[in-house]
């Protein structure tokens, strides 16, 4: 009886904490979204609003193939791997702030800025997200899968 009572338990605190970690990423990823949309509309590149919107559908395409792949094709550890994922994202939304603001104020809003932004952003994404898989030994084509959506996405976004 203490067996089923304790396997129960454990259920029960798996379940919690998957729920926990589902918000989490839910949260995460709503966050940089708005961040990443303020960022594009500021954009000295993107011009109009359907430019905008496929920028943003496109760099969130990226980050929606990794849940779809991780809920398909991972274990237990989907729901760890997809918050983690999702502070990635958001810290890289986090890094696109300065731009944004600064445009906001009339300062700067330059194209080399603009850039830069992104590649600082993407440079931090990508060592984090290497740690990530690393940390968590899923294997090193979680990464790569990764990295094969963010060329895909970047070549979209450049013939915008």
């Amino acid at each position: 009886m203490v067996f089923k009572h304790n396997v129960l338990f454990n259920s029960m605190m798996a379940s919690e904490s998957n729920e926990k970690n589902i918000k989490q990423a839910a949260i995460y990823f709503f966050l940089a979204t708005v961040i990443t949309w303020y960022f594009v509309e500021w954009s000295p590149i993107y011009m109009s609003l359907n430019q905008k919107i496929l920028s943003c559908c496109i760099a969130g395409a990226k980050w929606n193939v990794q849940m779809i792949a991780a809920l398909v094709l991972m274990d237990e550890r989907r729901w760890v791997f997809l918050r983690n994922i999702g502070v990635i994202c958001l810290i890289g939304a986090i890094i696109l702030i300065p731009y944004s603001i600064s445009s906001l104020a009339g300062m700067e809003n330059g194209t080399m800025f603009f850039l830069l932004s992104l590649v600082v952003s993407v440079s931090v994404m990508m060592v984090a997200y290497y740690y990530n898989v690393k940390k968590m030994k899923i294997g090193l084509g979680w990464f790569i899968g990764w990295v094969l959506c963010l060329v895909i996405a970047v070549a979209f976004q450049s013939f915008l």
